[in-house]
């Protein structure tokens, strides 16, 4: 695993100690959301590599073996990739949001108390 990644799991570790400390991390909504973001990142930092190892411009063969100068697919992947990730990031912040939310009311409502990780799970 190189630097990169390895940073990026340290992080992600500080979430999930601060989602657990704030009681968010059995939410199922986070806890999906959450993960969906890893994978998000990973594939980010693979096209970083990529992008990195060809450079911005690519050569395209067209008919005739005619070649011709294309910006690097891998920078519009990574860009929605990156979008992704960021919305992935929204919702997270939501899911917190509407968690400390829910805990402060006095009334639990049963769905929101299974999506929050508590309930019977039979």
């Amino acid at each position: 695993m190189d630097d990169k990644l390895k940073k990026l799991e340290i992080k992600a570790q500080e979430i999930l100690k601060q989602a657990e400390e704030s009681g968010v991390l059995n939410n199922f909504l986070f806890e999906t959301t959450f993960n969906s973001y890893l994978v998000q990142l990973k594939i980010l930092a693979k096209l970083e590599e990529e992008i990195n190892e060809l450079g911005m411009l690519v050569t395209k063969e067209y008919v005739k073996g005619r070649e011709n100068l294309v910006p690097n697919p891998a920078i519009t992947a990574y860009n929605n990739t990156a979008n992704s990730a960021s919305r992935l990031v929204s919702t997270l912040l939501k899911v917190v949001q509407e968690f400390k939310a829910d805990n402060k009311g006095k009334e639990v409502d049963p769905l929101l108390e299974i999506i929050n990780g508590g309930g019977n799970s039979d």
